[in-house]
């Protein structure tokens, strides 16, 4: 993902974790702060030490995070700023499984159309 689609500052996470209304699942959880006339959505990733002790495990995590979220681009909604924070469960799943879950909570938080086929992507 480009910069301009990325939450980067410790104050747009912090005003994301205080403003924003959460939903999880398993393996994640999602923050969304609703940003009106914003051109297209940004995204940030957590992934902290206790789901894997190795920053390739980390590193791996996050990889499936962003091709997964590149894959659903068009299907997300755009005036949007969303954290994605992995929970431990996470750090067992493969990308299908990683973006299948993805899909899940993405839903439940109102990111993603309803309608959404999961077989057809």
């Amino acid at each position: 993902m480009r910069k301009s689609y990325r939450v980067k500052k410790e104050a747009e996470f912090q005003k994301a974790f205080k403003q924003g209304e959460s939903v999880a699942n398993r393996s994640f959880v999602i923050y969304r702060l609703d940003v009106p006339d914003q051109k297209h959505f940004r995204v940030g990733i957590s992934v902290g030490k206790k789901i894997g002790h190795t920053a390739v495990m980390r590193n791996r995590i996050k990889r499936y995070i962003r091709q997964s979220l590149l894959e659903l681009k068009p299907d997300l909604k755009q005036d949007v700023d969303f954290l994605v924070i992995a929970r431990k469960p996470s750090n067992r799943l493969d990308f299908f499984e990683t973006k299948r879950n993805l899909i899940h909570v993405l839903k439940l938080a109102g990111l993603l159309a309803k309608d959404f086929e999961t077989a057809s992507k």
